[in-house]
């Protein structure tokens, strides 16, 4: 375990990071998507921290349990965080209507209409921060954290679309105890992780394993033999979303002149 003392300081050297961040980029400040769960409360309470006058919360409710939103403008209101919220339902609908219909029309059937829709939610969502963000001349702030950045559970150009990542080196057990270092509740702490991608979607189901079995694989303890291979073929399968996308080099032409 750690000390308090020791988180304390953990804290406030991600703090410096992210000033020293947004200094680099000659930003002003920084805007992060609240869901209402542990992640984003911890980076809201980071980034309020950091840019007391200059950070923005962006509650994006999409066909969304109310609660979630509740949740969310709490959490804000906890840090004095200045928020706004863009209901993206009607967006998400309209977009995923007319893919359907267009598909449809050219005789093509859904395969996978579910996971399409949920993506679309999150790239929704990403499109929005950025929106604001370059309103602002601030940059967006992610809440990956390590588990999700290790195994790949998070959307390509969705929520892995950020400028900066906080907290993508810690586990899930320390995302919790810095919770409980900005004074977050236990309900929200302790909260059943989800991406609110569609109704009962939740992380550790669409996974196949806990964060609790993740933490303690990235911290080199034994897991069983089947989690193992679980999470190895997780982090194999995502390679390919924590990289920039291939690039075909071709040779140079001669000219004939």
């Amino acid at each position: 375990m750690w000390t308090d003392q020791q988180l304390a300081d953990r804290i406030e050297q991600t703090i410096d990071w992210l000033r020293e961040k947004v200094s680099e980029a000659k930003a002003r400040g920084v805007v992060v998507g609240i869901s209402g769960g542990v992640d984003s409360a911890v980076v809201a309470g980071l980034c309020s921290r950091a840019f007391p006058e200059n950070s923005i919360g962006v509650v994006m409710p999409s066909h969304s349990d109310p609660e979630d939103a509740e949740d969310a403008l709490w959490i804000a209101e906890g840090f004095e965080m200045r928020t706004i919220e863009v209901n993206l339902s009607g967006a998400h609908t309209q977009v995923m209507g007319q893919v359907k219909k267009g598909l449809e029309s050219i005789s093509c059937s859904l395969v996978a209409e579910k996971m399409s829709q949920g993506n679309l939610k999150a790239r929704l969502r990403m499109s929005t921060l950025y929106a604001v963000a370059n309103a602002m001349n601030y940059l967006v702030v992610g809440t990956d954290n390590a588990p999700e950045s290790y195994t790949g559970y998070f959307t390509k150009y969705g929520d892995g679309g950020v400028d900066l990542l906080p907290i993508s080196s810690l586990t899930k057990s320390e995302v919790r105890e810095w919770a409980r270092m900005f004074g977050l509740p236990m309900r929200i702490a302790t909260r059943v992780p989800t991406a609110g991608l569609w109704p009962g979607q939740t992380d550790e189901a669409e996974m196949g394993v806990t964060y609790d079995q993740i933490d303690r694989y990235l911290l080199g303890e034994e897991v069983p033999p089947e989690i193992q291979e679980r999470i190895e073929s997780l982090h194999r399968q995502s390679e390919h979303k924590r990289h920039m996308p291939p690039s075909l080099e071709l040779p140079k032409l001669e000219r004939l002149d």
